[in-house]
């Protein structure tokens, strides 16, 4: 089905993994498309509730395959970005189902921006991540320029896009790009361990949590943000979920989410 990536879903999370170890998982034009498929079937499959997106072999991704568009001819940045990368973006930052980046190795250019698309990022201590448009006479695309001074402030978003330095995975830490760093040994087992447990959490409040998050970013006012906080919250009122999680309170046991 897929021939740049894998596919798989192991109690109620999929797996993704960039499948070009030999190339550091550089983007190619198919690849972009089966991110995005991906990601869209896994918005109509009910039985999972959590995603997993990681790299095979020693890298995350570093980026695009600059052979696949080495040529004669110019190429249109503005239309390669609209038809390859912004629905690929989309469809993560779309998916009302929380999505894990397990950062193995290097994520580099665009394969730094899919990273930070993602809701989490767990990175090994061997993880690197460079904004490296920069050496290329570029700027950070693939919502990189959104991202970054969300994460991290505009002052530092300057710093990271402009010079293009690789920072380590400590580092990035440092900053708040990353949510965890865990050995490198390590780093598939408790980015499992982290996607299993919001597998298990009310998936329909994740989701309405990352669709509200994203709007109140860009709220000119407190009213309305706290209007759509409102209306986001009387949907999450009649989910089975908060239902369940109500009874339990008052029956003093564990609730047993459905993610309905």
């Amino acid at each position: 089905m897929y021939t740049t990536i894998r596919f798989e879903i192991e109690d109620q999370v999929a797996i993704v993994t960039l499948n070009r170890p030999d190339k550091l998982n550089a983007f190619t034009e198919e690849m972009n498309k089966e991110i995005t498929k991906a990601f869209k079937d896994i918005a109509t499959n009910d039985e999972i509730r959590a995603v997993l997106l990681t790299g095979a072999g020693r890298a995350f991704s570093a980026g695009e395959d600059l052979a696949s568009v080495k040529g004669d001819k110019p190429v249109n940045h503005g239309q390669f970005l609209r038809k390859r990368y912004n629905p690929m973006i989309l469809a993560i930052r779309n998916l009302e189902k929380p999505v894990v980046a397990a950062v193995n190795g290097v994520a580099a250019g665009a394969g730094c921006s899919l990273a930070l698309a993602c809701d989490f990022r767990i990175a090994s201590d061997q993880a690197s991540f460079i904004e490296a448009f920069i050496h290329i006479g570029l700027i950070p695309d693939s919502g990189s320029c959104y991202f970054l001074p969300r994460l991290v402030g505009v002052a530092k978003a300057m710093e990271l896009a402009v010079l293009g330095d690789k920072i380590t995975a400590e580092k990035a830490y440092e900053l708040g790009l990353v949510n965890r760093v865990v050995e490198a040994g390590k780093l598939d087992e408790e980015a499992f361990r982290f996607a299993k447990r919001l597998a298990e959490m009310p998936t329909r409040a994740i989701g309405l949590i990352k669709r509200t998050m994203d709007r109140a970013l860009h709220s000119r006012t407190l009213e309305e943000a706290l209007e759509y906080e409102a209306y986001a919250q009387e949907i999450a009122g009649k989910t089975r979920d908060h239902q369940e999680g109500v009874k339990a309170f008052f029956e003093k046991r564990k609730p047993r989410f459905e993610g309905k």
